[in-house]
């Protein structure tokens, strides 16, 4: 959808001083914002129609009043609203990414796997809120400690490629014992494919050869995990 090349903006500036939001997050705090009050500081203005506060009531609108889809907006997607070009977009997109990792820093990444809990906590940071699928790898020593974690690919909205060599060949590296496989679902479906099945199974076959355990594979989505490991599927 095209948009106006110039339209005439209502600025927070011009309204009851009741109603502007830094004067609000001035005088009462920042608890006493709403959703839509906070993202309209971000924007700054609105349209010759709406105020920057109802726009953003608008947009949280069409995402359901939630935060975390908000968050899986793409530039491109933000910029469908009429009154949001590509710097507002950014602005919003960049403060939901700082909020999301104040949360990944609040509990601190083991150093050490012993469960799959370990595994989701380390890489819940890198998965959620994808629109695509990745695929990585936690590579571990024979103590169980964490050696480092690595991209092996990108894919579409319902599958990604795993190349084995690019697996072991990072596991051989790092003279790692074992490895995690993760992989995300951005559909939300907790259940793997029967590709995941069989790529597990072919790369669990693939690791005794090299004397590297395939320890675990998660799934992850935006609400949770699951373990192949926990559900006795390796």
């Amino acid at each position: 959808m095209s948009k106006p090349y110039h339209e005439n903006k209502i600025s927070i500036k011009a309204w009851a001083e009741e109603d502007r939001p830094r004067e609000k997050l001035t005088t009462q705090g920042r608890r006493a914002l709403t959703d839509a009050e906070l993202i309209a500081i971000l924007i700054s203005s609105g349209t010759d129609t709406e105020s920057a506060v109802e726009l953003s009531k608008r947009i949280l609108h069409h995402y359901d009043n939630d935060l975390n889809k908000l968050a899986k907006a793409s530039i491109n997607d933000l910029c469908n609203f009429r009154g949001i070009g590509e710097a507002k977009a950014i602005s919003i997109i960049a403060a939901l990414e700082i909020g999301r990792r104040r949360n990944d820093t609040e509990e601190k990444p083991a150093e050490f796997i012993r469960s799959s809990k370990d595994g989701y906590n380390l890489m819940r940071r890198h998965l959620v809120d994808l629109n695509h699928e990745e695929f990585w790898m936690i590579l571990v020593g024979r103590s169980g400690k964490i050696l480092g974690k690595e991209l092996v690919s990108k894919g579409g909205l319902s599958n990604t490629i795993a190349d084995p060599k690019i697996i072991f060949g990072a596991a051989l590296q790092y003279q790692a014992a074992g490895v995690i496989l993760v992989h995300n679902h951005p559909s939300g479906n907790l259940k793997p494919s029967q590709s995941d099945l069989e790529l597990t199974k072919r790369l669990a076959s693939a690791g005794k050869l090299l004397e590297i355990q395939v320890l675990d594979h998660l799934i992850l989505t935006d609400s949770g995990y699951l373990s192949f490991a926990d559900e006795s599927l390796l």
